[in-house]
């Protein structure tokens, strides 16, 4: 692996052989700097002692293997699957350290070498503290690609790719880099499976907000995860990963399937009274037809959970019966 300055690495493909972690081709070579979001940071050791902002980045290190590593897990977006859940018994993952983004005198109180961190945002001087502060304090800090807002550096459109890019790279931070092409090769081989829905349906990412609705755009996960299953999407023209879109514009696109984010202070079936309620909404055909398939607020970011996501609502699709 690269010592110098990268920011994609490549990511190993369904064939590639995985070696013992730390031994030959694999092995990460150290000191190693990344270009992370436009912030240069270097690595002269695999990060023993983390603390993980956001679901995204807890399920990375769980799925790698690395939950021992996690000191402090915080703002949590849901429960955990099944087998993520298994993985996180006995580490910090399983009890997390807070409901929001923890201030900085709460990291540095479990003394990390690194934060890594779903949002740009969360490593701020209104978060966990400012990464430039932190580094100076002698802690690294690490941001999601897929959430880098520069547009240098934010993914245009974020594909799979994209996503395994980040998974490899996490992998040659922490030098488990046959781990990580076990786990890109398993995500590749289980989204080749998936066969897209081809009857040309438009849906609706519908994620938060009743007065505006805040939905899926036409860059990020929602959109990606979409594309995966065969969905249009009706807000797919937005260049950006989320955008607000008036309750008017939905009537007027009229979508013919409604993807429902269900989080724990947005549910899907409180989403679902709201627009039964509304007589605009209550009109749209994909509402009269009960045309509604959900996804879990923690698979709607990107990170590990993007392809789990694709399979299961290929299933509810493949479910609905739609005429003409």
């Amino acid at each position: 692996m690269l010592g110098a300055c990268t920011s994609t690495p490549e990511v190993d493909g369904p064939g590639s052989g995985p070696t013992a972690p730390g031994s030959g081709a694999d092995a990460t070579a150290y000191p190693l700097t990344l270009d992370n979001c436009g912030t240069e940071v270097t690595f002269d050791a695999a990060p023993q002692r983390v603390v993980t902002v956001k679901s995204s980045t807890a399920e990375t290190m769980l799925a790698l293997g690395l939950g021992d590593r996690v000191v402090g897990a915080a703002f949590l977006d849901g429960p955990l699957p099944d087998d993520l859940a298994a993985a996180a018994q006995g580490t910090a993952v399983a009890e997390p350290l807070s409901d929001q983004v923890p201030g900085t005198e709460a990291v540095l109180a479990l003394e990390p070498d690194l934060v890594y961190a779903g949002w740009e945002s969360n490593v701020s001087a209104d978060g966990a503290g400012e990464r430039d502060t932190l580094h100076s304090l002698g802690v690294n800090t690490y941001v999601a690609p897929a959430a880098c807002k520069d547009p240098a550096y934010m993914p245009d459109p974020l594909t799979f790719d994209d996503v395994f890019a980040e998974i490899a790279e996490v992998g040659q931070v922490f030098d488990v880099a046959d781990a990580a092409a076990a786990l890109v090769a398993d995500q590749r081989a289980t989204l080749e499976s998936v066969t897209p829905d081809d009857r040309g349906l438009d849906a609706l990412w519908y994620s938060s907000g009743t007065d505006i609705p805040y939905v899926g755009a036409g860059i990020g996960a929602p959109a990606m995860i979409m594309d995966a299953v065969g969905l249009g999407n009706v807000a797919g023209d937005v260049d950006d990963t989320w955008t607000a879109l008036g309750w008017e514009s939905v009537v007027e696109a009229d979508p013919d399937v409604i993807v429902l984010v269900d989080a724990a202070w947005n549910t899907a079936d409180g989403k679902i009274e709201a627009l039964e309620a509304n007589p605009a909404t209550a009109a749209l055909t994909a509402v009269q037809e009960g045309r509604y398939v959900t996804v879990p607020f923690p698979a709607t970011e990107a990170g590990v959970r993007n392809v789990d996501a694709v399979v299961d609502l290929a299933a509810q699709l493949d479910a609905l019966e739609i005429d003409g």
